[in-house]
This record gives C-alpha cells, sequence and structure tokens, in this order.
C-alpha cells in the first residue's frame, strides 16, 4: 500500500520499542549509580510508551485495503449503487490514544449521499472517539462535573480530552439509554411487558418522590415560582425506587434487602413517569410479590400513579412526613415558644404514631383561631391527615412489619440526582439532566454493561 511518504506502523512500533529498551537502561543505570527509583515518574512514562507502541499497533491494524473491483459497489439509501471512490483517513482517539483509520469511501452518483461502511463496523460513525473511549467518557461524565470528568480523563487514562467532549458524549449515550428505555415503556403500555420468571418476591416495595433540579432561563418560561411573583429557577425531577424485603430485625422493624435498590428518574410529566416506575416494578416481580407497598409523601400525584399503576397495593404516607406537618402546624399556632411546641406535639404526634387519624382531625378541627391565614393552614393540615387517614394506620403497618418511612427515596434524590444535579453553579436543560439520569440509574442499577453489551449486538 502506497503511505505517502509516512513511518509504516511497523517503523513506528520498531521505533517506539527501541525507546522503551532505551528508557529502561537509562532507569536501571540511573537506579544503580544512585540507589533511587522516582517509582510514580517511571510508571507514568512506561505507560505512556505502551500506549504509543499499541497505538501504533491498532494503526496497522486499521489500514483497510483498496476494494477487489467486485466489491466496490454498496447499496444506498436511495435505492442505487454507490461507487468506490478512495481510501480516506481519520483520526480516532482509542483507550490508547490517537490511531489513524484508513478506510474506503464510497460515493452515491444519484444522490451524492457518501458512505463509510468501515466506520458503522468499527462504530466510530461521525464521532472522533473508539467505543471504548465514549464509554469511559460516560462514566466520567455521570459521575461529576463535566470538567472534573476531563481531569480524571486526563490522570486515570493519560488522554487529551475538552470538557465538552465529556458533557457531550455522556449525553449522547443517556440520550441513546433514554431511547431504549421509552421503546421498552411503549411496548409495556402495549402489554408486551417482558416475562419475568423467578422466586415469589415476600415484600416489593415502590416509593417516589421529587426534587427541583436548576435549569436554564428558557426551561422555565411560563412557570411560576415558589414565591408568588418570581418566576421558577427549577424543574421537578421526579424519583423512584423498588426494593425489596425478606426479613425483619427482634424488635419487628423492616429489613431491606442489601442492593436490592433500583432506581428510575427523569423531568417528565407524572403520567409518562408513572409509566415508568411501572416497568420498572415489573421487571423486579411485582406480579410475583406476596405483599406489595407504595410509599411516600402525601403528594396528589404520587397517589394517582399509585391507583392507577399499582392497584391493590398497600399505599403507606411516610410517617416523618406526617410528623413534619404537624411541627409546621405548631410553629405557626406557638411561634418562638418552644416549650408549648413541644407540649403540643406529645400529645398530637402520640395520636399520628398510634393510628389514631381520625381523632387528630377532630383535635385540629377543634382549634379556633381569629388568624385568616392561621385558619387557612388549619384547614390545609386538617385535609392533609384527613384524605390520608386509611394511609397513616402506622401500628397495623408495623404488625406486618412493613417500613413505614421513604428513606429511601429521600436518599436517593440526595445521592442519584442531588449529588451531580445540583451542585453550585449548574444549570441545565431539560434534556440534558436527563440524559444524565437516565445514564445514573443505569449505573446505579448495575445495568449499564449490559446496555454496552447490547449495543455490540
Amino acid at each position: 500500500m502506497d503511505t505517502g511518504g509516512k513511518k509504516t506502523a511497523a517503523a513506528i512500533h520498531a521505533e517506539i520499542t527501541r525507546e522503551i529498551d532505551q528508557w529502561l537502561h537509562v532507569l536501571f543505570v540511573g537506579r544503580r549509580k544512585t540507589g533511587y527509583l522516582d517509582f510514580e515518574a517511571s510508571e507514568m512514562m512506561m505507560r505512556s510508551a505502551v500506549h504509543r507502541v499499541a497505538a501504533a499497533g491498532f494503526t496497522e491494524l486499521l489500514q483497510f485495503p483498496v476494494p477487489p473491483a467486485e466489491q466496490r459497489t454498496v447499496p444506498c439509501s436511495c435505492g442505487h449503487q454507490a461507487r468506490y471512490r478512495e481510501l480516506r483517513s481519520k483520526l480516532v482517539l482509542t483507550a490508547v490514544g490517537k490511531v489513524e483509520v484508513l478506510r474506503p469511501y464510497y460515493l452515491c452518483a444519484h444522490c451524492h449521499a457518501g458512505q463509510l461502511p468501515a466506520d458503522v463496523g468499527l462504530d466510530v460513525e461521525n464521532t472522533e472517539f473508539s467505543p471504548g473511549v465514549r464509554r469511559m467518557l460516560a462514566m466520567v461524565g455521570q459521575d461529576a462535573p463535566f470538567d472534573h470528568g476531563r481531569q480524571q480523563m486526563k490522570l486515570l487514562a493519560d488522554l487529551e480530552v475538552t470538557t465538552k467532549a465529556v458533557e457531550r458524549t455522556a449525553e449522547a449515550v443517556g440520550e441513546d439509554i433514554a431511547a431504549c428505555e421509552q421503546e421498552e415503556i411503549q411496548r409495556a403500555m402495549q402489554l408486551d411487558l417482558p416475562m419475568i420468571v423467578g422466586e415469589p418476591v415476600r415484600f416489593l416495595y415502590v416509593q417516589l418522590d421529587g426534587t427541583g433540579v436548576p435549569v436554564v432561563n428558557k426551561e422555565t418560561v411560563g412557570r411560576a415560582g415558589k414565591t408568588e411573583g418570581r418566576p421558577a429557577h427549577t424543574r421537578e425531577a421526579k424519583l423512584g425506587c423498588v426494593f425489596t424485603q425478606t426479613k425483619w430485625d427482634e424488635e419487628g422493624y423492616a429489613i431491606r434487602d442489601p442492593d436490592s435498590t433500583t432506581y428510575v428518574g427523569a423531568i417528565e410529566t407524572a403520567e409518562e413517569f408513572g409509566r415508568r416506575l411501572y416497568l420498572e416494578a415489573w421487571k423486579r416481580g411485582w406480579s410475583r410479590a406476596e405483599k406489595k407497598v407504595v410509599i411516600g409523601d402525601g403528594a396528589e400525584w404520587i397517589w394517582n400513579i399509585a391507583a392507577q399503576h399499582f392497584p391493590g397495593a398497600i399505599q403507606i404516607v411516610d410517617l416523618f412526613h406526617a410528623r413534619q406537618h404537624l411541627w409546621d402546624l405548631t410553629r405557626k399556632l406557638y411561634p418562638n415558644q418552644e416549650a408549648e411546641q413541644r407540649r403540643w406535639m406529645m400529645v398530637h404526634q402520640d395520636m399520628l404514631d398510634k393510628g389514631k387519624v381520625e381523632d387528630l382531625v377532630a383535635a385540629l378541627r377543634s382549634i379556633d383561631s381569629s388568624s385568616p391565614e392561621l385558619a387557612e393552614k388549619i384547614r390545609i393540615e386538617v385535609g392533609y391527615f384527613e384524605n390520608n387517614v386509611n394511609r397513616m394506620r402506622y401500628p397495623e403497618f408495623r404488625r406486618q412489619h412493613l417500613f413505614v418511612g421513604s428513606g429511601v427515596i429521600e436518599a436517593g434524590c440526595k445521592t442519584v440526582i442531588g449529588s451531580r444535579c445540583k451542585q453550585s453553579g449548574m444549570f441545565w436543560t431539560v434534556r440534558g439532566a436527563n440524559a444524565i439520569l437516565a445514564l445514573r440509574c443505569r449505573q446505579f442499577n448495575g445495568r449499564f454493561e449490559d446496555y454496552w453489551e447490547a449495543r455490540r449486538a
């Protein structure tokens, strides 16, 4: 093959091999003379040299020959044939550094579309990064701020990439994962659900919650903020988790099965999120569960999802959210009077904890206030407890050894969403946030490698 005056890969390989030999010689001579070895500097230099040898080898492997005369046409999407024109070169960053790919280029005379079939086969179509590097970029991009990912790529893999490359690649992989998930959701809604075979599940829990993610201004146009008259600065990301339980401790308190929690999350409507969470619960064995439980706070959208997608499940309002409602009220009733607040809470929290919610509602209704603002607060809290009476039978739930708190999903909101998407100075597009959330959920669920293997097939 005509190399145009360039060094062949074999020649480069031989040259770098000589360089390694010379470097090793310098190391051994230096150590004999001084008795000292800068181990870190030496291993980094050796890694760089080995990468260069490997890159030279890859370059040689990726030099495609001119196709034989009988193979110089390929089908074009327009229905005609694209003909071979020339060998074209492309630089690709791999896990061992930059390599040159020389491959056949075909052009359709009818629609003038060009084709590079080798790029498709190598999975480098429309990208300058190898599959292995894209996998690394996705991992560092979902784990930490994109610039931190750039630094990690240099430190851990000795690869120079830009911050924007980390961002674009991680989001592209996340978008592909999200697209695959949407296809699954659509099939599920058509009752084309995967048959999950396995042992019965003793207790299966679904928990769900929402948390605000800071977004760019265009994502909040027309949306009211939490403060009246002020625009919104966040969009709610909904997160759901599914986990199992088989045991409880000596006091009867539920124990979550280790490593049993999986997550789904996105910035989307409650209707869309309900379908997403339903599919995850189905995958985890919802149809085989002996006891099914949905836990959340008092938000209406949560119980609408429970009613639509998880009928028949035991519904539980998180006990600590319910207590917080009482604390919010007592602070209004007795501002700056901590002793009075504690006394009031002892009586009313006792009713709540014992599941005497009807008595609690009656006690709240009996509070008399001349303040319109306080009266409205009391009315709201009465409605909250009244609407959730059967979801607050905590002694009954305890007797069944069930969880009564939503700590798992609250921790998930912090670790899955907050630690990555809510750091200082971050502002997301909905598209970008959803891509990273899809990628993070796949990683937290231990399914990223499954996705990566599937995309090779």
